[in-house]
């Protein structure tokens, strides 16, 4: 009859993957190393599952498999370590038919249990003579260290399949998501070409028809082209964020990156906006990185576009500063806009949240901005996270390991403070 203990032990020596392996070279030196110990010919390393005794290593002999109701370790499998000098003699092995002369001749029988670390005895470790011999305490106690070694032998077995399995998924995985990614990226950028060439010449057109003086004088067509402008510079706009989303899951480019540049081409491409709006913009001394430019780009023309965009009702001030923390280099950019409230903090950095829904503050966008900045930090090994008190302004930070020679710009040649003036 199989009960639960017998089904336990069965599961844990199906994970060590070994009753129809050749002899493993560790188990096969222990089994040898245990005969010669013990001053015997024979010894094995038998697990024994519901219907069989494996011996995975023998030493004397060539390991076998046998019924489970003729095996000696099976009948003591849950006892201590023992020795019986002659086993014709003992009620247990008398009628085993590696006794009685039908499989074997055994007289000389020692065994110690096989436990793993949660406690299921899987088998022995046993030593055997066709004749019959002691077996002194120091030799049991020897006995039991080698059992308690093939145990960890097994363990770190089992640990190491697991392991390797692992590896091979994971690395299935991530050549999956290599794959898709490269589709992803290269479906987006084709989407993007395919969109931006009429869109081009639809914002050719609208432009030309804003020039036109019998245009610009007509109250009605006037605003027409004026929203016909706007509505085809948002869809640029989205067109270029769906690219920057999918541009994350590509392979990162490894360079220098001196941020102080990078900030200084944000500003430049954000001039309009940041005139329009009267923001002022404080740059304090930043690194150097080894990162992808283009990505961190990205990073930087989300968080001090935000800032801007969710200014509130006042002129935007955004300052950028940098320290080093440990083997990390934290970046943040600060406003003085409108704040996010506590409960939404973290939910920001997910794909489609808009941490402003009230119509107080409508604001353009998409709710993908800050999930491409958590990929893209994600993607470097970085971290990123916000601060903000409503009405009190945000800020938010992100922290890229330290180049192995970072600089940081010298203040004496390089004051580190740009600002854009209202």
């Amino acid at each position: 009859m199989i009960i639960d203990a017998d089904l336990l032990r069965q599961s844990r020596i199906d994970t060590y993957h070994l009753v129809d392996d050749v002899s493993p070279e560790d188990l096969q030196a222990v089994a040898d190393l245990t005969a010669r110990v013990c001053g015997v010919p024979s010894a094995a390393i038998n697990l024994i599952t519901l219907s069989e005794q494996h011996q995975i290593a023998a030493a004397g002999f060539e390991p076998s498999i046998c019924a489970r109701e003729d095996s000696m370790c099976a009948t003591v499998l849950e006892e201590p370590t023992l020795a019986v000098a002659d086993a014709s003699r003992d009620h247990r092995f008398a009628d085993n038919p590696f006794v009685t002369g039908e499989i074997g001749d055994v007289r000389f029988y020692a065994s110690a249990p096989l436990v793993t670390p949660d406690g299921v005895t899987v088998g022995r470790l046993c030593v055997f003579d066709e004749v019959p011999r002691t077996m002194s305490p120091t030799d049991q106690s020897t006995l039991e260290v080698l059992a308690r070694h093939v145990s960890e032998l097994l363990e770190l077995r089992r640990r190491t399949t697991q392991l390797e399995s692992s590896l091979v998924e994971l690395t299935r995985t991530r050549d999956e998501l290599r794959r898709s990614n490269d589709n992803l990226a290269a479906f987006a950028g084709q989407v993007s070409h395919d969109l931006r060439n009429p869109l081009t010449a639809v914002l050719a057109n609208a432009e030309l028809l804003n020039e036109e003086p019998y245009i610009a004088a007509d109250p009605v067509l006037a605003p027409l082209t004026a929203e016909l402008m706007d509505a085809g510079l948002r869809m640029a706009g989205m067109i270029e964020e769906v690219l920057d989303y999918a541009r994350v899951a590509g392979r990162l480019h490894l360079v220098d990156t001196d941020l102080e540049v990078l900030v200084a081409n944000v500003l430049n491409d954000l001039g309009p906006r940041l005139k329009a709006s009267g923001a002022e913009v404080t740059v304090g001394p930043l690194p150097t990185l080894r990162a992808d430019a283009g990505q961190v780009y990205v990073i930087l023309l989300n968080l001090i576009d935000n800032a801007v965009k969710y200014s509130g009702d006042q002129p935007p001030r955004i300052s950028l500063g940098s320290r080093l923390e440990g083997d990390h280099w934290r970046i943040w950019v600060r406003d003085n806009g409108i704040g996010i409230a506590a409960d939404r903090l973290e939910d920001v950095f997910d794909p489609y949240v808009r941490a402003h829904d009230s119509t107080a503050h409508v604001v353009e966008g998409h709710g993908i901005g800050l999930d491409t900045v958590r990929r893209i930090i994600d993607a470097h090994g970085g971290r990123v996270g916000i601060e903000s008190t409503p009405g009190a302004g945000c800020t938010v930070w992100f922290a890229l390991q330290r180049d192995p020679h970072p600089t940081l710009s010298d203040t004496a040649t390089h004051p580190g403070v740009q600002v854009l003036p209202k």
